[in-house]
């Protein structure tokens, strides 16, 4: 995808949306690898070189997710990807697995999460 203010704007309200329905707190979006490069290191630690080879990455302690428009072709792929890195945000102990991608599908098909609850 070529990134537009036109993509921007979709991009920002799909993670809007989702991030509303999955309860959290709506993340930062950085949408191009010089952002990510931009923002101070320790930030952006761990993946900060490599994040261009992902689609998307979560830096769950800045409540960031960067976006890598440049690797994804269309809708269904930027949903996935936007997706998958707001339910690394919503259940940050859960790994990739079959347990996530289901997690992922029923975020795609609209299924809303309630916050956490406190323990006391």
């Amino acid at each position: 995808m070529k990134l537009d203010p036109e993509i921007k704007l979709e991009i920002f309200e799909k993670v809007g949306i989702y991030s509303n329905r999955f309860s959290i707190p709506e993340p930062k979006v950085l949408l191009t690898t010089r952002e990510v490069l931009d923002m101070p290191k320790e930030m952006t630690e761990g993946r900060r070189t490599s994040a261009y080879k992902y689609y998307g990455v979560s830096y769950l302690r800045q409540n960031l997710i960067f976006i890598n428009i440049k690797k994804i072709s269309d809708d269904k792929s930027l949903d996935n990807t936007i997706v998958h890195e707001l339910i690394h945000m919503r259940f940050p102990y859960l790994s990739h697995g079959k347990r996530f991608n289901k997690l992922v599908r029923q975020g795609l098909r609209g299924k809303t999460f309630p916050p956490y609850k406190k323990r006391k």
